[in-house]
């Protein structure tokens, strides 16, 4: 002070801050297996699982139209071109948190669907693989 007398400082902060959004999010949002991102903030919405992708010229040319279907819509899409085994493939995506998954695989072109799952849900969901696209998109109109 003006007497040459120590005082003690108080500061209040009373901001969100940017730094504690993403902290508060994966808080609130997440199980054993990792990260659930909410929508609104996941860096990516939507990770395409194309299994054996370097191996197959049927999956690589449905992952790679359904990823410009899904990009052409305005959704963040992230198409996973690592030729990773699927089991490890999907646990980054789970531990990461992406909240939709598709899985693109050579049955499933031969039966005409994909596996659709949320990274909330338990088990995959049976997708027809021509209305893929529109399944995803019309999860983000609501």
């Amino acid at each position: 002070d003006e007497a040459g007398k120590p005082q003690f400082l108080e500061m209040g902060c009373y901001g969100i801050g940017i730094t504690r959004l993403p902290a508060a999010a994966i808080e609130q949002n997440h199980d054993e297996r990792g990260i659930i991102w909410p929508d609104a903030i996941a860096p990516f919405t939507v990770v395409l699982c194309p299994i054996g992708m370097d191996r197959s010229a049927d999956v690589k040319a449905a992952a790679e139209a359904l990823y410009q279907e899904l990009l052409a819509a305005g959704i963040d899409v992230l198409l996973d071109d690592r030729g990773e085994r699927p089991g490890a493939m999907f646990a980054d995506w789970e531990l990461i948190g992406v909240p939709h998954r598709l899985v693109i695989s050579d049955r499933g072109i031969k039966e005409g669907q994909y596996e659709y799952q949320h990274r909330r849900d338990t088990a995959p969901t049976k997708v027809a693989a021509a209305e893929a696209g529109a399944f995803v998109r019309a999860k983000f109109a609501a």
